[in-house]
């Protein structure tokens, strides 16, 4: 991808953090995100666990250079500005953490997220959290263009609910110069109102089935993603009548060709 072409996602992507709230879909490839660019959503956002299962493995078990592919197939699918989940930074240290942001960008990518969890340390001690997202904010200013950085607080989906702690670690994150905030898990509106109500950047908000795209912007929500769960809806559909294949003969699951046509001009 060329720098201007670039420059321009990365400009867009920014400034929608500033007008009305957004969704921002979660494709497993390069398919389904040209459904979702049809369909009309602005920007993208990567999912880890998703990807992954194309992959046939579980979340957490890709690489960097995995990662790095899949962020030049999903950018070049569309032409809509792609963000990427960049789970830990593929590595416990600072610069492992920039990096990740370097060769993300190289790879087309305008944003990307930065956890403070990782599989053997679990969730980082504050201070390595800190410098972590720090280093991620350096790599990404350095770069040609507005790269969006979002800093990820992992504790309500990996066993330590602290909304205190929550909170504590994104506004130290934000005071660090992240862009945009995330706390993926957060059950209640009224847990989202006080993790928006404590921040002065964007929120991203991961969508729950039980709380409306208006509930959530009331609570403060910028941005919602889904993460994997468009993923897991199409291999539900997949997986339900695949069995009905298996045991009873029964093909009335089988749907009709979607309108590629269309989606795929």
């Amino acid at each position: 991808m060329d720098t201007a072409t670039q420059s321009e996602r990365a400009e867009t992507f920014r400034a929608l953090h500033a007008e009305e709230p957004f969704v921002i879909p979660n494709p497993w490839d390069a398919g389904s995100a040209r459904v979702l660019a049809a369909l009309g959503f602005r920007a993208l956002a990567s999912t880890s666990s998703g990807f992954a299962f194309t992959l046939g493995r579980r979340d957490g078990s890709t690489t960097l250079d995995d990662a790095a592919g899949h962020a030049a197939t999903l950018a070049n699918a569309t032409e809509l500005p792609l963000s990427v989940d960049l789970e830990n930074g593929y590595g416990r240290e600072p610069e492992d953490a920039a990096a990740a942001v370097r060769r993300i960008a190289e790879a087309g990518a305008v944003g990307g997220s930065i956890e403070d969890w990782g599989a053997e340390d679990g969730i980082y001690e504050p201070e390595l959290a800190v410098e972590r997202v720090t280093a991620a904010v350096e790599a990404a200013r350095r770069l040609p263009f507005p790269f969006t950085l979002t800093a990820r607080a992992e504790n309500h989906i990996r066993g330590n609910p602290s909304l205190d702690d929550t909170i504590g670690r994104l506004q130290a994150f934000e005071a660090v110069g992240a862009d945009v905030l995330y706390a993926p898990g957060l059950r209640t509106l009224d847990e989202i109102r006080a993790v928006c109500g404590a921040l002065g950047k964007p929120v991203n908000v991961l969508a729950r089935r039980d709380l409306t795209m208006a509930e959530l912007v009331e609570a403060g929500a910028q941005r919602v993603s889904v993460g994997g769960a468009l993923t897991w809806t199409a291999v539900a559909a997949f997986a339900t009548t695949a069995e009905a294949i298996r045991e009873r003969g029964d093909f009335s699951g089988l749907g009709t060709g979607p309108p590629l046509d269309d989606w795929f001009r």
